[in-house]
């Protein structure tokens, strides 16, 4: 078992979420049920599927989280790759996630190749 708490993507992938949770607060209402909770609810399954895998008792089990981990990054690509076309985050906003994002997926299959 780890303790998540000092697992580094664990950490970065608690900073995306609040990245997410304040961008999307700038969405239109009207993507309430849509857009908003999709990139919300995406972005949190990230650090709790990390969480909730470190308490496994074996590396196999732990990294099958880590590949839904994975698997709701490449969602939140999607997700912000429409918010863009839809003009509810600016091509530099767009990019700044697009870094951060793309650097917790590095860490999360480094992570998972370690174990």
């Amino acid at each position: 078992m780890h303790n998540f708490k000092k697992l580094a993507i664990w950490t970065k992938s608690v900073e995306f979420v609040t990245d997410i949770y304040k961008i999307t607060n700038t969405f239109p209402s009207h993507e309430r049920f849509g857009l908003i909770s999709q990139l919300q609810r995406a972005a949190v399954s990230v650090p709790t599927n990390i969480s909730e895998g470190s308490a496994k008792t074996s590396n196999k089990d732990f990294a099958r989280f880590l590949e839904i981990s994975l698997g709701s990054t490449f969602e939140l690509e999607t997700e912000l790759l429409v918010s863009l076309n839809l003009s509810y985050i600016d091509v530099e906003e767009y990019n700044r996630l697009q870094e951060k994002l793309s650097e917790l997926q590095k860490m999360i299959i480094g992570f998972k190749n370690n174990l």
